[in-house]
C-alpha cells in the first residue's frame, strides 16, 4: 500500500528530527494576553512535534527577575531554545508555528 503524501510529510519531518531532549524557558509577564496565548501556543507545538523529549520552564519576570536579566531578556514573551545547541531566541506570541519551528530547529511541515 502506498503512503499518503501527509503521512510521507509526517514520516519525513520524524525522521529528520533527532530525538534531543529540548530545554525550553518561556519568559512572559504576569497574565496578560499575550502571554497567556504565548504559553498555550508553546505548549501545543511541543506536544505536537516534541511529546515526550522537551523540558518547558515557564518564567514570570515579574516573580523572577533575577533569571530574565541573567538570561538578557529584553522583551516578552520570549522563548529561550537553551537545548540542543545553538542557543535560540524567539520574541512573540509563538502563534506562527512555522516560524517557531524553524527557531527550534525544526523542519516545518
Amino acid at each position: 500500500m502506498s503512503e499518503s503524501s501527509s503521512d510521507k510529510k509526517e514520516k519525513d519531518f520524524e525522521d529528520d528530527s533527532v530525538a534531543e531532549l529540548y530545554v525550553l524557558h518561556l519568559y512572559i509577564a504576569g497574565a496578560t494576553f499575550n502571554s497567556i496565548r504565548a504559553v498555550r501556543n508553546t505548549k501545543a507545538i511541543c506536544e505536537q512535534y516534541l511529546k515526550g523529549r522537551y523540558e518547558l520552564v515557564v518564567v514570570d519576570i515579574y516573580q523572577q527577575p533575577a533569571l530574565a536579566q541573567a538570561d538578557q531578556i529584553i522583551a516578552t514573551p520570549t522563548l529561550v531554545k537553551r537545548q540542543p545547541v545553538p542557543l535560540r531566541r524567539l520574541v512573540g506570541d509563538m502563534s506562527d508555528k512555522n516560524q517557531v519551528l524553524l527557531g527550534l530547529g525544526l523542519k516545518p511541515v
